[in-house]
């Protein structure tokens, strides 16, 4: 019979979903699928060996509240063994492995069971390069240290987040492929000798010396899994090197001679040096490229809807880099692989020794390769070295290779792409740059490591200006189409954010006001020109003005703190004030209690009244001066930020019920007035704000709310 102490294992998903959202793929799928598998459980008559908790939070998309409340103060908190995160950030398609740990067991349990894998140990080192944040952060990083998963949806990035985001935009199969892939996993955590809990899990490594470091592993083409542990990577990554070390002999066996031996290294390094060019070339021309299209056009990111675009703009200009050096720089096509190689293998032993996952592509490369160079030299003693023949025999062994750097590639551009619709907002005139340059450089980076390894055989047929010229002239005709087509769609919309803020000083309102921001390149006058109804609505049937006095900074945003870090170029228009009226009668106040001073410090005890509103999303304090303590996290100050360049400043969020009054307290350490922003964001809209945003076009995702700004000086 199980008890409430034994270790169990913990599923969780949140229900919550963004402002504006439906929320059907973040994250509906994932109350489904856990719903479907709990009767699944129920229904199959298989009785799992350890409790299998099934944990529904709110508030994740405030940060990871509900999952941090679970963590800290359930009572069955200290009998998680290992944990099973299922998150989307897109619509579908196969369940990502972005992060797995502490240790490598959870990771092996999925490549053991998985029916459809798709994981990468890549994706953990690039996972704080996309903005985002998953529940797996408070269990595994943050407050607790229990192995496990976070398994997401990452395609269909267009609609995470967005009023798109619903059942039809599901992609079909996704989530019964999930389903299955999480029955599989749940019977091999339950019945894991590893599945502990946390405190006689730290025991065991300790005592049985258990590695904690992460595993290789990757899927492929989802058809199965290859896993193997940091130690063993450690002999297998530097296998390139060594071989790479030793070519110099084997190349003038048995003539060895010293000078012989040293001008072959010479030639091998020279070889090094032509193919890093080649693939800096690859990588470089098309973001030149992609910079150059936008001087003579007015939009940017015209791929963003049509990825095709990409790669019709970027493939032929990374293939000119690619081939171009060949015809600069003469070298032996035994020198060019040697030097190829080499470089492979030294990014390889490169990663090893920073400690990262991503060398097992260029292990891939460098070893198939040489097996290709092995056979091609075989072929080689019936065929000529011009024939054609000879090309087959060094690409046929490299076709599980190129197979899946196609596979890893394709993948990669095609989130990238999505996720530029939510990467911020950078200032002009670089910021307009940006992704496009981006997207150029990762095109660029995906054929290096695609075609970069056919380089030193391919070139005797393809690196020839004629070729090269054919290349150019495709790549001159997509940038002119490209520049003609419109970045967005409803099947790939552009997200906005409409803030009505109304500013308050008790049960008065003093200003009101509409701020708009985008979260991409295009900026706000590119909104406004392609929506002339809602710039006319703004300014009474009067050109709109993109003037100084109307921009604002990113303080007027803090209600969606952390959210405004992404913006740039914000802009606010005045709003009507009283209409609020009809809806709401008492505004957000904060009330003084009392102040207790000690020793030159004065403890303020407030009160924080919501007023009479019936729809808020959450409320956010930020605290400027000489803050020294506070009653919120324990009582343990977060790290001072800053807010357009402003003091620094103690942001705290706040959500809970509106028809209670909120009491805390703040520390000061000297006489110096504490200044105090409350932002409190409602999702009620007065009829004139939806007017407004029924005026803007189906492409325009419009992300709407309402906020009520007060400032105490205390």
């Amino acid at each position: 019979m199980q008890t409430d102490d034994e270790p169990s294992l913990l599923v969780n998903g949140h229900y919550d979903s963004p402002l504006g959202s439906p929320g059907a793929a973040d994250c509906g799928s994932c109350v489904a699928s856990m719903l479907e598998l709990s009767r699944l459980i129920l229904d199959s008559g298989w009785v799992p060996p350890r409790p299998v908790i099934f944990l529904f939070n709110g508030a994740e998309e405030l940060f990871l509240l509900g999952s941090h409340g679970f963590i800290k103060t359930h009572k069955w908190n200290n009998t998680i063994g290992a944990f099973i995160n299922i998150e989307a950030s897109g619509s579908g398609g196969a369940d990502l492995v972005c992060q797995s740990g502490p240790g490598s067991w959870p990771s092996r349990i999925y490549a053991q069971t998985a029916k459809y894998p798709m994981a990468n140990s890549v994706a953990q080192d690039m996972f704080g390069i996309i903005p985002g944040d998953t529940d797996y952060r408070i269990f595994a990083e943050d407050i607790a240290n229990i192995p496990g998963l976070d398994i997401i949806f990452v395609l269909g990035g267009y609609f995470y987040h967005t009023s798109y985001d619903t059942l039809e935009n599901l992609f079909p199969g996704s989530i019964q492929a999930r389903g299955e892939n999480l029955f599989n996993l749940v019977k091999a955590f339950t019945n894991s000798s590893m599945l502990l809990k946390e405190s006689d899990a730290s025991s065991k490594a300790v005592q049985d010396g258990i590695d904690d470091q992460r595993a290789i592993f990757f899927d492929y083409l989802t058809w199965f899994m290859v896993f193997y542990p940091r130690n063993l990577s450690l002999i297998l990554h530097s296998l390139p090197v060594a071989v790479f070390l030793l070519a110099p002999l084997f190349l003038n066996f048995p003539n060895i001679t010293f000078m012989s031996w040293f001008l072959t290294v010479l030639d091998l390094l020279k070889g090094m040096l032509l193919h890093a060019f080649c693939v800096i070339l690859a990588i470089v021309i098309p973001a030149m490229a992609a910079g150059l299209r936008l001087l003579f056009t007015k939009n940017a990111m015209n791929w963003f809807a049509h990825p095709y675009l990409a790669f019709l703009m970027f493939v032929p200009t990374s293939l000119v880099g690619l081939f171009l050096p060949r015809i600069i720089w003469g070298l032996s096509e035994q020198s060019h692989f040697w030097g190829a190689f080499g470089l492979y293998s030294l990014i390889t032993l490169a990663y090893m020794l920073a400690g990262l996952s991503g060398g097992f592509l260029t292990f891939f490369i460098s070893m198939s390769i040489l097996l290709g160079r092995s056979i091609s030299s075989i072929s080689r003693k019936q065929w000529s070295l011009q024939s054609p023949k000879s090309l087959f025999g060094y690409v046929i062994p490299m076709i599980p290779c190129i197979l899946y750097c196609l596979y890893y590639g394709g993948f990669l551009i095609q989130f990238l792409i999505e996720k530029m619709g939510m990467m911020g907002s950078l200032p002009k005139p670089y910021g307009y740059f940006v992704p496009d340059v981006i997207v150029g450089a990762v095109v660029g980076l995906v054929v290096g490591w695609c075609f970069g390894p056919l380089a030193p055989i391919a070139s005797r047929w393809l690196a020839k200006t004629s070729i090269l010229q054919g290349f150019l002239q495709i790549t001159v005709v997509a940038l002119a189409i490209s520049s003609q087509i419109f970045p967005y769609s409803t099947g790939a919309p552009k997200r906005v954010v409409l803030q009505h803020t109304f500013v308050t000083d008790a049960n008065s309102i003093v200003e009101s006001n509409y701020g708009f921001s985008v979260v991409d390149a295009n900026s706000l006058e590119f909104l406004f020109n392609n929506a002339p109804e809602a710039a006319k609505w703004l300014k009474d049937n009067s050109k709109l003005s993109f003037k100084e006095k109307y921009l604002s900074d990113r303080s007027s945003w803090v209600a969606l703190y952390p959210v405004p870090f992404l913006f740039s170029g914000s802009l606010k228009f005045p709003a009507q004030t009283e209409e609020i009226r009809k809806h709401y009668q008492h505004f957000p106040q904060l009330i003084v209690q009392k102040t207790l001073s000690n020793n030159g410090n004065r403890r303020v005890h407030l009160e924080l009244s919501l007023g009479s509103l019936l729809e808020i999303w959450t409320t956010s304090l930020n605290i400027t001066g000489p803050l020294s303590n506070w009653s919120f996290a324990d009582y343990t100050l977060s790290a001072p930020q800053t807010v357009s360049g402003g003091p620094p400043s103690y942001i705290c969020r706040l959500s809970g019920k509106s028809y209670e009054n909120w009491s805390f307290w703040l520390e000061a350490n000297s006489s110096e007035p504490l200044r105090i922003d409350v932002a409190v964001l409602d999702q009620y809209l007065v009829d004139s704000t939806k007017e407004l945003k029924s005026l803007f076009p189906s492409w325009a995702d419009m992300t709407v709310f309402t906020t009520f700004f007060s400032t105490y000086h205390l």
